[in-house]
């Protein structure tokens, strides 16, 4: 496996393993990774000749009161982790690499980056598109994948390459993978390794608490109702505070009152000690 960290050698390695015509796929993170991340390496390689994973904690999507100086950063283990996968490349950038001394351009995606993550950070999905964008230039894959936890991002990422008619990697061709939980079915993420043991056994109130909910809508009860009891089983169980929980059309984001023939999904933002954790999980429609 290659790591590496500068442009002109990742051009070069990208073009040594298409020199055979191989499909190459690209998983993007920003380090500190876990079981989440390696599900979608492993799913890389089912699909694709080749995989790519980038390591890069991108300071433009984390906001002035954010956790950018405190974010773990591991890559000599990550690199490990990526090794034992099969990765065949790691591009692992320097802020300076990235975004060198002058740089001025920025993507904004409107609509489905609006409310819910955008609210709570402005100009985080400003900082998630360039930065994709970029390593998607960069790598120039032919698919790339992304965990669903996340599922806001992964909305913004394909009207992103949708908008700007993308082609390495096209639109349909950006993956996402369902939610690797733990056994108690928290969500999988490198921000859990901020909460205290206490913390952590109560974390678990999170995704029980959403499916409490889900069940409750899908049996007919009022969708206002069933999220203030969510909101209400949150704060009771650890929880400092309830950012969002709101029910949203799964491909548009539109906010939604109640289920209806098209997908829905529940996300949760909630804050637990030191942690900002988010959860998603599917609604059934109703025809």
């Amino acid at each position: 496996m290659q790591m590496i960290h500068s442009l002109d050698p990742l051009r070069r390695a990208v073009a040594s393993l298409r020199a055979g015509g191989e499909t190459l796929a690209l998983v993007p993170t920003m380090g500190a990774l876990h079981e989440g991340h390696m599900t979608l390496v492993r799913e890389a390689r089912r699909r694709a000749d080749r995989v790519a994973a980038s390591i890069f904690v991108n300071p433009r999507q984390f906001g002035a009161n954010e956790d950018l100086a405190a974010y773990p950063r591991q890559l000599e283990r990550d690199g490990a982790m990526l090794a034992a996968e099969g990765v065949d490349l790691v591009w692992a950038p320097t802020v300076e690499v990235m975004y060198p001394a002058g740089y001025a351009t920025n993507i904004s995606v409107s609509g489905v980056s609006e409310g819910l993550c955008g609210a709570a950070r402005p100009g985080h999905f400003d900082g998630v598109a360039t930065v994709v964008c970029k390593l998607f230039q960069q790598v120039l894959p032919d698919m790339a994948f992304f965990g669903e936890k996340d599922w806001q991002q992964l909305a913004v990422i394909r009207r992103m390459a949708r908008d700007l008619d993308l082609s390495r990697p096209f639109a349909d061709a950006i993956h996402g993978v369902a939610t690797v939980r733990e056994e108690d079915g928290l969500a999988m993420s490198s921000r859990n390794a901020y909460l205290t043991p206490a913390e952590r056994a109560q974390a678990a109130t999170l995704p029980r608490a959403m499916r409490q909910a889900i069940a409750a809508i899908e049996a007919g009860q009022d969708t206002a109702a069933a999220i203030a009891g969510l909101r209400l089983a949150l704060l009771a169980g650890g929880f400092s505070a309830v950012e969002y929980a709101e029910l949203r059309d799964a491909a548009s984001l539109a906010p939604l009152a109640a289920p209806g023939p098209a997908p829905a999904r529940l996300l949760v933002a909630a804050r637990i000690g030191k942690a900002r954790l988010i959860d998603n999980m599917p609604v059934a429609n109703i025809t």
